[in-house]
Parts: C-alpha cells; structure tokens; sequence
C-alpha cells in the first residue's frame, strides 16, 4: 500500500535569547500557523544559539505550549534545545514534541570546537518515523560532512530533516548541501534556518528555510525574515 502524502514545514520563529517560556509560546504560534504534520525548528530553537544556556530534559514544564499546539493540530514538531543527558552530559539536541509530550529525537554529532568546551557529540545518526515516512535528522555542522548524509541515509529515509544557523553570509550553503544530499541519496530534503539575531555574535541570520525534492529542486522558501514558514506536500511517487 502506498503512503499517503506528508505535509511538512520549516519555521523560524523570532527567538528571545535565553527566554525558553516565549520561545515556546512563539513554536506554538508557528505549530498552529503552519498547518503540517511535520513543523521543523531551527538549531537551539528555544533557546537561542546561547552555547551558556541551561540545559532542559524533556519533562521541562515550559514546553507546554507546543505540546497543546500539536495536540490540537495533530502535529509533530522538531525543535531545537540545549539537552541535559545521562550523567550530566549535555546535548545539542533535536527534540520531537506531539500532543503526548516530548521525546529526545536526534544529538548533534558534529559539534564545533566552541560547541565541544560544553557540549557533548551524539553518538551517530537518528532517525523519526511519521505515518510511515522515514524522517532523518541532522543540525546544522552536520550537514557539512557527506559522511554524516551518507550514514544517515543508509538507515533507510525518505527525508534528510536539518536544523540549522547560517549567517547572511553563508545564506547559500544550505542551499548547495541540500542539493547534494538529494542528488546524492535520492531523498526529500527540508532544511529550518535561524531568522533574526541570536546569540555568540550572530546579529543577522540567514533565514531562508527551505524543501527541496529528490531531484535537487527547491518547492518552498521562507524568506530572510522572522516569523517566516515554508510548507510543501511531500510524495511517495516523486522519489
């Protein structure tokens, strides 16, 4: 039997350093707005690219808007958080929130030099399951590594789900990466990317969240701007 089409979106909601309460309140907003099943979030989403700022666990209480917003649209939403683990250990982590609460989905295994003084690397490739479409996920360093695209892949996936930050800058590069995962392992690619101003001298973000389609063709692009969301259905027959 064929799947069914996934409607998926990529948000970049403004974010308020530090403050994980309005953060929160503004994926919800996003959650609501988007109409998908599937609502991908930026690298450290709720927090701000902040690499001081406190580590949450998944019963954190201030995630309690998103998981109202995805009760009520029947949601899943892939949002970014600085993630307390096993013996202290802390994560730059992926955490997948649905109407029944949040569950740790993906940990970053790239992790820069800077990124390394507190965070520790994930121990390889994660996948999500939604309604029978493989999703795997990556933030952001991530995606510069062919290897980390080419292992993830080989897990069997139907979508490479990234989270990331560029700066204006380096406003093309997501668009060059995902072109190359999906030329190279024929799969979906969707991509949520920082708007705005965050934190460690990021002033000005790329923005530009975008879905491209197996073949490397880009159907949905938010623009540079907060509030921003692309949305696109996503087709078994079109691998």
């Amino acid at each position: 039997m064929s799947r069914l089409p996934l409607s998926l979106a990529v948000a970049q909601p403004l974010c308020v350093p530090y403050d994980v309460a309005a953060n929160a309140a503004a994926h919800a907003a996003a959650v609501r707005s988007a109409n998908a099943r599937v609502v991908v979030f930026p690298e450290l989403s709720l927090t701000g690219y902040e690499l001081d700022a406190p580590a949450m666990t998944v019963d954190d209480a201030r995630l309690a808007p998103i998981v109202a917003a995805c009760a009520e649209t029947r949601s899943v939403a892939l949002v970014g958080a600085p993630l307390l683990g096993d013996e202290g250990r802390s994560y730059i982590a992926i955490l997948a929130v649905d109407g029944s609460g949040a569950t740790v989905a993906y940990r970053k295994v790239y992790v820069h030099t800077d990124e390394a003084k507190r965070f520790t690397p994930g121990s390889g490739p994660g996948i999500l399951e939604v309604d029978g479409w493989r999703l795997g996920l990556a933030i952001c360093r991530d995606t510069r590594f062919p290897e980390h695209a080419a292992d993830t892949a080989a897990l069997g996936i139907d979508v490479y789900v990234a989270a990331v930050l560029d700066s204006v800058e380096d406003a093309a590069v997501p668009d060059e990466r995902a072109r190359r995962v999906a030329r190279d392992h024929r799969v979906w690619v969707a991509v949520a990317s920082f708007a705005g101003s965050t934190g460690s001298g990021y002033s000005h973000t790329a923005g530009g969240s975008g879905i491209w389609t197996s073949d490397g063709v880009r159907i949905a692009q938010a623009g540079p701007e907060t509030g921003a969301i692309a949305r696109a259905e996503l087709r078994a027959a079109e691998r």
